[in-house]
């Protein structure tokens, strides 16, 4: 179907809609986290999964996503994923218990996985123009910085105002507007259809192994590293990991065709973004729980605060990324933009018990800004070497990666932290000075995994040319155009 140039950008501001809706639930839920806790009984230990359980199945399940939008249209995968996550949005409001918030939360995760995993493909095929696409990216990473500062700031003015479970249904009028929008200005596309073949070996693979992966970090904080149950499960993932990879070489119709590992930026971004998505997202759990449990900042005033990051982030990707790239190509990009992200991370290790704002938050915010170079950029490089049959599968991996990198960081950051505050306060510390040596190692990790993300964009990305892929793409079949 051919479409004209406002009907391409319609649907672009309709795929943003589900984007803020995704993002906007994540940030909500961070500030409101102590209120849930005190009202349905959550223990320490179970508190994590109010976002873990939300993390584990949308990272799981991403690349199944991707594929099924391939197979049977990404506009259905698309309405099926936002008409899930609406109908979790009303199930997480009126839980009662634990149990019932953490499985609304799972279906929550479900359909952000379904929807999530095609957005990134029909972008590509609706925006075939390199300084469209790459405009176009921008602008979808701008609504999910809008979502995360409109967040926190609604955040703390539902929970104070009216009740945490309306940080749930505010999903519900956003999904039910996405899904009639999406019926009348997606493109219908009937995917190629279930005959060229499902993997379900594959699929349930890397389902598996993937969210025993994520599983066996989360619960790492409560069992400890080097405990037999956690190397045991993390054994059993990485098999079954390794299974999946071995499948997918000798699969007629595999879930994820090694071929897309044989391009550089696809496999560079994946990695830079799953390193460097570790160390943003910890961050803003970190910082929004250092100024509450040691500043003794509320809920709004900690949304506020973390304001400035929010809007840097999304003002940079919509203003100023797409510009940068046209100019000097997204790589040194990327690279100008995590070396902000390390410098950021270095400042909040030297954090203090009575931290002011000014003198050592907000710089640190205006920083992490830098996130909105690295975002888009990303996002044009880890699909610039996709074919537009794999745009859905592409879009699935990349998501995957973010999901994945999202989860571990929360993990593996909220662990270190606790761990050097058990440390220091076994040693005499008080409870303030022990919260804030844990959180000044976990930023002093982040930075780490940041410089990590560094070095893999100078050693194994590559700035794409204008019509280059890996791989041609068979006769009839366009490919994407890479951008710079």
């Amino acid at each position: 179907m051919s479409y004209v140039r406002n009907s391409r950008w319609t649907a672009l501001g309709v795929l943003s809609a589900a984007g803020l809706m995704t993002i906007l639930d994540g940030s909500i839920v961070t500030v409101a986290m102590p209120a849930i806790q005190k009202d349905l009984g959550f223990s320490g230990a179970e508190l994590s999964w109010i976002v873990n359980a939300y993390l584990i199945p949308f990272g799981g399940l991403l690349l199944l996503a991707g594929r099924l939008g391939d197979l049977i249209g990404r506009r259905t995968m698309f309405l099926a994923g936002n008409t899930v996550f609406a109908a979790a949005s009303v199930l997480a409001g009126a839980a009662t218990d634990p149990g019932l918030l953490i499985a609304a939360r799972f279906l929550q995760g479900v359909g952000s996985a379904l929807a999530s995993a095609v957005v990134l493909g029909i972008l590509v095929t609706l925006f075939t123009d390199a300084g469209e696409r790459g405009k176009a990216i921008a602008i979808f990473s701008f609504t999910g910085a809008a979502g995360a500062s409109i967040g926190q700031v609604l955040g703390g003015v539902l929970t104070d105002a009216l009740s945490w479970p309306w940080i749930f249904y505010i999903n519900v009028p956003i999904g039910v507007v996405t899904i009639v929008l999406a019926l009348v200005v997606l493109p219908a596309d009937r995917g190629i259809g279930l005959s060229a073949g499902a993997d379900i070996a594959g699929a349930v693979l890397v389902t598996t192994g993937l969210m025993l992966g994520i599983y066996t970090v989360v619960k790492a904080e409560e069992y400890g590293w080097l405990a037999a149950h956690t190397l045991g499960l993390g054994a059993v993932s990485l098999a079954l990991l390794a299974g999946f990879v071995a499948r997918q070489a000798t699969a007629k119709a595999p879930l994820m065709p090694l071929r897309i590992l044989r391009s550089r930026n696809v496999v560079g971004a994946n990695l830079a973004q799953m390193l460097a998505l570790s160390g943003m997202f910890a961050f803003q759990v970190l910082v929004a729980l250092y100024m509450q449990r040691v500043l003794g900042y509320g809920a709004l005033d900690t949304g506020l605060a973390m304001l400035p990051a929010a809007v840097g982030i999304g003002s940079i990707s919509l203003l100023v990324s797409a510009r940068l790239s046209a100019r000097f190509g997204a790589r040194t990009v990327l690279i100008a933009g995590l070396a902000l992200l390390i410098a950021a991370m270095l400042l909040l290790t030297q954090i203090t018990v009575n931290a002011g704002y000014v003198t050592h938050l907000l710089p640190a915010m205006l920083l992490i800004s830098g996130g909105g170079l690295v975002l888009p950029t990303l996002a044009t490089l880890g699909m610039s070497g996709a074919r537009e049959s794999d745009a859905g599968l592409a879009s699935g991996l990349f998501n995957t990666t973010q999901q994945v990198g999202m989860a571990i960081g929360v993990a593996v950051l909220s662990t270190m932290a606790a761990s050097r505050t058990g440390e220091l306060l076994a040693a005499g510390a008080g409870q303030a000075a022990a919260l804030t040596g844990g959180y000044r190692l976990a930023f002093g990790i982040s930075a780490g995994l940041l410089l990590t993300a560094f070095a893999v964009a100078l050693t194994i990305l590559r700035r794409p040319a204008p019509s280059e892929s890996d791989e041609p793409a068979p006769s009839g079949e366009p490919q994407p155009s890479a951008t710079s």
